[in-house]
């Protein structure tokens, strides 16, 4: 049974929901706010987190910021923040997905369903597939410790930036449009914007590029996505 901790402020919608995914047979542990959010997040260790973005007393997006640099699990955002500054925002701290309120509970249950599935299949992956090791440009990429070397020096990534660099090298040479990183890192029942992949480049950039404002092995292929360059 997957354990799910839900912070959301509003009693309503976190009864409901709460009320919603115990029908689909999920453990529920539940926050009215962030402390307590962040406190669960660290001492129960769910299997996903629907987490509201406004929240008293520490806000959604500072409990993503803590929980991504700690472990990997799967983060499911709840917000009235439609724009998409904001969901960048979001992402680029390590939500893996939004649902904009207000909500049908249909969409909300599949999105939970898709985001433990996509996870599963991470996981299912990196302990089957593979070891090996992956290398270019300076780079070491080693599957079997999911871990990433630039320069024999150790470069922390959140998980989906390594999946999305793993693509990347095992396809070093190939120009890669957005559609199909997204389908190949974020599963293709992923509902999201390709907007994504950007941001999660940009971050990789930023850690693996000398110049990350001039690329030279994660390069831009215009109007279509991106390509790596040993």
């Amino acid at each position: 049974m997957s354990r799910i901790l839900l912070v959301e402020d509003d009693t309503a919608i976190r009864e409901a929901v709460a009320y919603n995914l115990e029908r689909e047979g999920y453990e529920v542990l539940a926050a009215g706010d962030g402390v307590t959010g962040l406190r669960l997040a660290r001492e129960e260790a769910p299997d996903l987190l629907v987490l509201d973005l406004m929240l008293p007393r520490l806000s959604g997006l500072d409990i993503c910021r803590v929980v991504r640099a700690e472990r990997s699990v799967p983060i499911l955002v709840l917000t009235a923040r439609a724009t998409e500054d904001e969901r960048i925002e979001g992402l680029d701290l390590g939500a893996d997905d939004y649902v904009t309120k207000p909500f049908s509970m249909r969409e909300l249950m599949a999105r939970v369903r898709a985001s433990l599935r996509r996870d599963q299949l991470s996981r299912s992956a990196s302990g089957t597939s593979a070891g090996g090791t992956l290398r270019g440009g300076g780079i070491e990429l080693d599957r079997s410790t999911r871990t990433v070397r630039r320069n024999g020096a150790l470069v922390p990534l959140r998980p989906k930036e390594f999946e999305l660099l793993e693509f990347l090298l095992a396809n070093a040479g190939r120009a890669l449009s957005r559609e199909q990183i997204l389908d190949h890192v974020w599963g293709d029942g992923y509902v999201g914007v390709t907007r994504t992949v950007d941001v999660h480049v940009h971050a990789l950039r930023r850690k693996l590029e000398d110049d990350p404002a001039r690329p030279e092995h994660i390069v831009t292929v215009r109007s279509h996505g991106y390509r790596f360059v040993p």
